[in-house]
């Protein structure tokens, strides 16, 4: 009669052996089930919020270049109020020069070559910067005959002249009958976060 029992208690054994060893599967599994889904929780996390960084890097970047304009309105004030005579020379502390600069490039132009207005601050906090070049090639009168030999300059048409050869040209027109030439204007604008943009104006 002993032994009939003995195997029934063998078997339970079994069973809850066999049982447990089953709760130690579940549980290895669900472990990884959860360290996976923790996984794609943070790659989700940390995608949306590269795209937020993203998003407001472009709105920073769009709101300095809407503030060049700051920039552009200051150049074209300071160029108006200036006269014929002046403009021929650089001046420097205004950030203006009086030849083109075949060279220039805003993005290695050292900072104290900018021009800084005053009130060139918007409330969004963009600092504004200019530089003026005249587009010729010397300093100096345009106009011949005190214009120095080799004198290039970009000048409006002279409305006396037709065909291919009355229009605006880049050094290539001979400086008669013309007068007025152009400006380019370029705007650095510095705002938060280190963001730079540049915006460029011709004017006359």
């Amino acid at each position: 009669m002993r032994q009939p029992r003995t195997l029934a208690r063998a078997r339970l054994s079994l069973v809850a052996a066999a049982r447990r060893s089953q709760r130690g599967v579940v549980l290895f599994i669900a472990l990884i089930v959860l360290v996976a889904m923790t996984m794609v929780g943070l790659a989700v996390m940390r995608a949306s919020g590269g795209s937020t960084l993203l998003a407001g890097n472009l709105s920073f970047r769009q709101n300095a270049t809407i503030a060049g304009d700051l920039g552009l309105e200051a150049a074209r004030a300071w160029l108006t109020a200036q006269g014929p005579v002046t403009l021929e020379n650089n001046d420097a502390a205004s950030g203006y020069y009086a030849t083109w600069d075949k060279a220039f490039n805003p993005v290695t132009l050292p900072l104290a070559s900018w021009h800084d207005p005053v009130l060139a601050t918007d409330a969004a906090g963009n600092k504004v910067r200019y530089v003026i070049h005249r587009m010729c090639a010397l300093a100096g009168a345009i106009t011949l005959p005190s214009a120095p030999p080799n004198q290039e300059c970009v000048t409006l048409a002279d409305p006396g002249k037709s065909g291919s050869k009355g229009g605006v040209t880049y050094g290539e027109k001979a400086l008669t009958g013309t007068s007025q030439p152009y400006y380019r204007i370029t705007a650095r604008i510095d705002g938060p976060k280190n963001t730079v943009s540049y915006v460029q104006a011709m004017m006359y």
